[in-house]
């Protein structure tokens, strides 16, 4: 185990030798064995190959238009929004024991994230048409969620979800925590334990968010002498990583807050617990912010 603080739980973009990588988390950076993660760009006419090996995986396009040729399938125009304040997102789930090439069309960016799996699910391409959005909260706790590989979908242990949190809202609000796998007399799941990490992005270039991780006596870390309680401040393309615990974050005014949540661990789930403290919030909100969703979700293109 380690002590996580507010250094160490901010990965800094440029922290990879591979000038295409833009941020990267290891599980040894993480202190894990569940997720890696990439944010890359590609120059248009450009290829990246990769094999998945034991691992299942999930790109998500952040902005511009690539072609995928893979072992089990090819998929051309994957990919519309400029970048991720201007539309709905195309993603491509691939299972253990594959090969890609991932050619852009255009310059972009697109994230990748990779799960040890054993296997077993098809490949599938998720397109805007198929994104669920979900307005969640109130007052200013109102943020939007893009689900692409939401619990439920037929893949093994990835989580993958997309937030927006207008400026002088909270999201992952009242706190939050999915780090102690728990069912109930029924053999319910109540909370499972999962890693996650939050891949940043602003409106602006001077933008910032922050984000308060903090654990509880329940926690693993918390229980073996390792308690986090650090707030961090992510700035564009920093991801923050979540071992454990409540993680609450804040956009300041003026300033849209992005950021793609990719989550694994002992359930294909999201199964967490609120800080009983600040449960009480869910049941004081009055109104939704009007600002939510950020753009035109009708349009499926």
């Amino acid at each position: 185990m380690r002590q996580y603080t507010a250094d160490n739980l901010v990965i800094h973009p440029g922290n990879s030798a591979d000038p295409d990588v833009i941020v990267e988390v290891t599980p040894a950076l993480a202190g894990w064995e569940t997720i890696h993660f990439q944010a890359r760009r590609l120059a248009a006419e450009r290829a990246w190959s990769f094999q998945t090996g034991d691992h299942e995986l999930a790109l998500v396009m952040l902005g511009g238009v690539v072609d995928v040729v893979s072992s089990r399938g090819r998929w051309q125009g994957v990919g519309r929004r400029p970048d991720v304040f201007s539309g709905l997102p195309h993603a491509l789930y691939l299972p253990p024991r594959t090969d890609l090439t991932v050619a852009a069309v255009t310059d972009c960016q697109f994230a990748v994230a990779w799960v040890a799996a054993d296997g077993g699910y098809p490949p599938r391409l998720v397109t805007p048409a198929n994104v669920e959005v979900e307005v969640r909260g109130g007052d200013h706790a109102t943020r939007q969620i893009n689900k692409m590989l939401p619990p439920g979908f037929p893949c093994q242990r990835l989580v993958v979800v997309e937030v927006y949190t207008p400026g002088g809202n909270w999201s992952s609000y009242p706190p939050h925590k999915h780090d102690v796998h728990t069912v109930d007399a029924q053999g319910n799941l109540v909370q499972a334990d999962l890693d996650e990490i939050y891949y940043y992005k602003l409106d602006r270039p001077e933008g910032y968010a922050l984000q308060r991780v903090y654990t509880d006596a329940e926690s693993p870390l918390h229980r073996a002498g390792f308690p986090i309680d650090a707030a961090v401040v992510a700035r564009n393309d920093d991801v923050v990583l979540i071992p454990e615990g409540y993680h609450p974050v804040s956009s300041p005014v003026g300033y849209t807050t992005y950021y793609l949540n990719v989550l694994a661990g002992s359930a294909q789930s999201l199964a967490a617990q609120d800080d009983p403290q600040y449960a009480w919030i869910k049941h004081s909100y009055r109104s939704v912010d009007p600002r939510v969703p950020i753009y035109d979700v009708t349009s499926r293109w």
